[in-house]
């Protein structure tokens, strides 16, 4: 039997090396920052077409490479970062293992062209699928130019799993800023298709975070610093009445390297305990430095995971930083029992000296003094006048102690709002009951109708939504002032995306701005309070699972509104609402099925009830 076992040929390694390194064309935009910062660069410009589909192109001015290194480059495992193993716990770098030009260029038509500040010319060189087509000088100013083009092109089926334009350009948008926080001292920019996204100059981490996310976020920022031998904390915590109902806003930092971390992230949410409300997130930019030998970076393929030494103490030490700057800022209680808040000096008498009191002194008053010259003018001074006491208790007498308590109202446990808009309540038979605030339970001929009272309303409001937004408008109630609601601006980029398919359910805006928006206007199934609540789960809907045609952008926002505005497990019904929810769901197209094909309701028959009992 011959041997089965044989060496896989380099550009079959190299293309299943970029299984793990390039997953998407956000990957690639990764990886080049990376190595652009680890050169030295001060300025670096990212441009992509067709979302990095047909290219990216990164251009820096950093140290550059000659021409042995430029070619070696595109070799696997070859590296300027480590030379032993044991340098593996002392990087200070971002790129360490070499795997990441040799696997883009085994994926993608490959562009470079670097110079050193010391050489005259520079060197270019082409690369497809891992095979080196061209060599050669070329003119190029100081630092590196690396073009991807045509991404995935020799593995179709690669190719076929990215998402749209959409979906991708998110992706590679959330790399570019998870880079860009944690270097305010470079200067950034992004264009896609010629459009300029981001234009970043070098500065502060408050003011990049700033940058990125809009200009009213530095006033929701609460600054946290704490240094001890294990670890340094900097950074920004959000104050809790901003937090929001997604995790968008989330970045740790540890050596200036982005990572996700569930555990840290509980630490920080721990922190904020009992000052948020509920299902709200905290905002958080935490950047942390430690010794790079207490931690592990090579555990993850895309190093967004690291291992630490002492989790537990990190988690404590976190847990009371962000709790001390909470406190510190009059963000979060504080508890001290020798303070009395009556000497506190109001801010605006701080620096002012105090004033002695003045003393007005009547010199010319005398108590003994009697105006009618006879008596003592001690006891005139202080006697009352007793006339008319009578009047005092005027009103008082009355001729009976009897109470008619049938006068006597008294407060009712009985749910007396109307969700739906009744006017009048009808007295009818109650045909249906409320169980556990949860379930609607309705009688059948032969047996029992459970249902699910959010599931059953947002499918009524599911196609209620679809008419409105496809057929005729909803109707507006108009606010007495308008509401103004701060969003970053990617987050305003897909408002105005969705505004007109909005309108059509009910919403009214009167101005869009590039951190904020403007309503006027409500559906009147929505109350202003939840309209906050609402966009915000209906925008994180969006980033999640954004649609690629307006037939399914309608539908996702039709089951996002749905559900936001559905009545909760938990809400008393009268039995009106009740039997409102039941014809309601009757009178829908598909009333078994939620929008999201979970079941509505259950029915017990009279014969499954009575196995019960045997």
């Amino acid at each position: 039997m011959s041997d089965v076992i044989h060496l896989l040929p380099d550009h079959v390694a190299n293309q299943i090396a970029a299984g793990e390194v390039v997953q998407r064309p956000a990957s690639v935009i990764k990886e080049l920052l990376e190595n652009a910062i680890d050169a030295g660069a001060k300025n670096i410009q990212v441009y992509v077409k067709e979302s990095g589909k047909i290219l990216v192109k990164v251009v820096d001015d950093g140290a550059g490479m000659s021409l042995t290194d430029a070619r070696l480059s595109f070799e696997r495992h070859a590296t300027s970062k480590i030379k032993s193993a044991e340098d593996l716990f002392h990087l200070h770098t971002k790129g360490f293992r070499g795997e990441a030009l040799a696997s883009i260029a085994a994926i993608a038509h490959v562009e470079l062209k670097t110079k050193r500040e010391e050489d005259e010319v520079g060197t270019c060189i082409k690369i497809e699928g891992s095979q080196i087509i061209s060599q050669e000088p070329c003119v190029t100013s100081r630092g590196t130019t690396i073009s991807v083009k045509n991404l995935f092109y020799n593995i179709p089926a690669r190719r076929n799993f990215l998402k749209s334009d959409t979906v991708e350009i998110r992706h590679i948008i959330d790399e570019f800023q998870r880079v860009a926080l944690a270097h305010p001292n470079i200067a950034f920019s992004l264009s896609h298709n010629s459009s300029e996204l981001f234009q970043l100059s070098n500065t502060n981490y408050r003011q990049r975070i700033t940058n990125i996310l809009g200009g009213k976020t530095s006033e929701k920022l609460v600054p946290v610093n704490e240094e001890t031998e294990i670890v340094t904390i900097s950074g920004f915590v959000g104050k809790p009445e901003f937090a929001k109902r997604t995790r968008g806003e989330q970045f740790f930092f540890v050596n200036d390297r982005f990572i996700k971390s569930p555990y840290l992230n509980h630490a920080v949410t721990a922190a904020f305990e009992g000052l948020l409300k509920d299902k709200a997130f905290p905002s958080y930019f935490l950047y942390l430095t430690v010794d790079p030998k207490s931690i592990d970076i090579n555990i993850h393929p895309t190093k967004t995971e690291i291992q630490f030494d002492d989790e537990h103490a990190l988690y404590a030490i976190l847990r009371s930083s962000i709790k001390h700057s909470l406190g510190q800022f009059n963000v979060a209680p504080v508890l001290d029992f020798e303070r009395d808040p009556s000497l506190d000096t109001p801010y605006n008498f701080e620096n002012k000296p105090a004033a002695s009191p003045q003393i007005e002194v009547d010199r010319n008053f005398n108590p003994f003094k009697n105006e009618s010259g006879s008596g003592s003018g001690f006891r005139s001074a202080f006697k009352k006048d007793s006339g008319d006491w009578e009047g005092l208790y005027t009103g008082l007498k009355s001729d009976s102690n009897f109470i008619d308590l049938k006068q006597i109202e008294f407060e009712s446990e009985e749910v007396t709002g109307n969700l739906f808009g009744a006017t009048k309540t009808v007295e009818t038979q109650n045909s249906t009951f409320q169980l556990n605030k949860k379930y609607i339970i309705s009688t059948l001929k032969n047996g029992m109708l459970v249902i699910d009272q959010h599931r059953a309303h947002t499918r009524i409001l599911y196609e209620e939504l679809l008419k409105s937004i496809t057929l005729s408008p909803a109707v507006s109630q108009q606010l007495l002032f308008p509401l103004i609601l701060q969003f970053n601006q990617q987050e305003i980029k897909l408002l105005q995306g969705i505004k007109d398919s909005l309108e059509q359910t009910g919403f009214v805006f009167s101005d869009i701005k590039s951190d904020s928006v403007e309503i006027i206007g409500v559906p009147t199934t929505v109350s202003e309070s939840e309209v906050e609540i609402l966009l915000e789960r209906l925008l994180a809907d969006f980033e999640n699972e954004v649609p690629e045609n307006n037939f399914s952008q309608t539908d996702l926002l039709a089951k996002s509104l749905a559900k936001s505005m559905a009545v909760k497990s938990g809400n008393l019904l009268n039995s009106t609402e009740q039997q409102h929810i039941v014809n309601g769901l009757f009178a829908c197209k598909e009333p078994s099925l939620t929008p999201f094909n979970k079941p509505v309701f259950i029915t017990l028959q009279v014969e499954e009830l009575e196995k019960k009992f045997m």
